[in-house]
């Protein structure tokens, strides 16, 4: 029996996120309540979709109107590499975004999610075990994006009692999508690289450590933080979201006990980033408010991920 009640807008619906999020919300309330926004939709896509750019606002606004909107998963955006590449892209897309959707949450009295992330930390922020409360001043314009959108958020939910719950996600690592122009993306290509080729060329150093997360976990703490009842989470909070943390070469090494993988590292400028980033996340506010776990180790997302991913390039596994 589905909850007819709730109608779900998800924009970046096919990203990283989105794609293993709406097929959990189509799941628990049905594809009939999930929509699905994107400016690219794919053809084998099993649902209910809207193709628009997300600052047409006018869209936008006839989209929330047409299904009835109740919640918004708002997770379009222009990630920290290609960020740098394209600054005022990144801050007019991410930003721009955001505030029409928490100015129409206003107005419709929607409920919002929006993902903010490691990245907006920086270099004068303490890297191990990462507080909760801490140094904002990320290097990256995506950083800054995700700041500002901390700010936002805090504004409409303390100005206009908006319903808005965010988590800063650590990097994600998924075998559903290819990568998506971020620094932590080398923990996906890895895999790619490995299962296809046995080398990968690391644009990190080897001993770089980063924060990061299998992505089932962070859909499935995305989701129990947006079903918590309001009355439990009386302030905002851009909860820390801490899954693993482990140095590059680690994660070559258990790769390389499924699959021998040759790894070169090669650092690029997305070294600089990583080097500005923590190295660990303090979670201890999602754990207590809301009661965050994670579930995969490090051993158990590579198995997962080595195992999903040949699948899906149809390479054979060795027994």
């Amino acid at each position: 029996m589905h909850d007819s009640h709730r109608k779900i807008l998800v924009t970046g619906a096919f990203g990283q996120i989105g794609t293993e999020l709406v097929a959990s919300l189509q799941s628990q309330i049905g594809k009939e309540n999930v929509v699905a926004v994107d400016i690219n939709i794919p053809n084998i896509f099993d649902g209910i979709s809207e193709k628009f750019n997300i600052l047409e606002t006018e869209k936008l606004e006839n989209c929330i109107q047409k299904y009835q909107i109740t919640e918004i998963y708002h997770l379009v955006s222009l990630l920290s590499a290609r960020g740098e590449q394209n600054p005022n892209l990144a801050w007019k897309l991410n930003i721009d975004s955001l505030k029409s959707i928490l100015d129409l949450a206003v107005k419709y009295q929607i409920k919002v999610f929006w993902p903010s992330s490691i990245a907006a930390f920086g270099p004068t922020t303490p890297r191990i075990n990462t507080p909760q409360n801490t140094i904002l001043e990320p290097t990256t314009m995506y950083g800054v994006t995700k700041v500002t959108g901390e700010l936002l958020c805090r504004y409409y939910h303390e100005k206009y009692d908006l319903d808005v719950r965010t988590v800063r996600y650590p990097g994600l690592v998924s075998w559903k999508q290819e990568p998506g122009g971020g620094t932590t993306d080398y923990a996906v290509a890895i895999f790619y690289d490995a299962i296809q080729k046995g080398e990968y060329t690391c644009f990190v150093s080897d001993d770089t450590i980063l924060p990061m997360m299998y992505m089932d976990d962070a859909i499935r703490g995305t989701l129990e933080l947006m079903d918590v009842s309001r009355e439990k989470l009386p302030a905002y909070k851009p909860y820390n979201l801490g899954g693993l943390s482990f140095r590059a070469d680690e994660l070559a090494a258990e790769i390389n006990k499924l699959h021998p993988v040759r790894v070169t590292y090669i650092p690029d400028d997305r070294q600089k980033i990583a080097d500005s980033w923590p190295q660990s996340i303090d979670d201890s506010a999602a754990r207590k408010d809301w009661g965050w776990q994670n579930k995969f180790d490090l051993a158990d997302m590579v198995k997962e991920m080595y195992t999903r991913l040949s699948e899906k390039l149809n390479k054979k596994i060795p027994t």
